[in-house]
């Protein structure tokens, strides 16, 4: 009798293994290799991309501004968000050499408190 427990519960413990482990991955055919993106999506299939972005062009080269000045209180503050932080590059479109002298302009404008540090509440 004790022989019929010891091989009925080696068939049960191997059993299990025979099912979709759980380590990870969910749901159906997780071994099966994943289609990239379902069709529609951002990255195109049928129906294309939504929108089209322009690719940004620096103001201050198009308008062939040579110096920004840091009393140009107007101007820099199209580049500070409302909470004081001074806008990146990758959303402004502003090349790397006027986003440079950008920021130093901003900082000094803040120095002699012609903008604000932050946002008031």
């Amino acid at each position: 009798m004790a022989d019929e427990t010891n091989s009925t519960q080696s068939t049960e413990q191997h059993a299990p293994a025979s099912r979709p482990s759980h380590s990870g991955h969910s749901g159906p055919g997780a071994g099966a290799p994943r289609s990239p993106r379902p069709a529609g999506g951002p990255g195109g299939g049928p129906g294309g991309r939504k929108f089209f972005r322009r690719k940004k062009v620096c103001k201050f080269c198009t308008e062939k501004i040579d110096a920004i000045s840091y009393r140009d209180v107007r101007l820099l503050q199209g580049f500070v968000a409302e909470r004081g932080k001074i806008v990146p590059r990758r959303l402004t479109g502003v090349c790397t050499r006027h986003q440079r002298r950008l920021s130093l302009a901003i900082k000094q404008s803040r120095n002699i408190a012609l903008l604000a540090f932050a946002a008031r509440f």
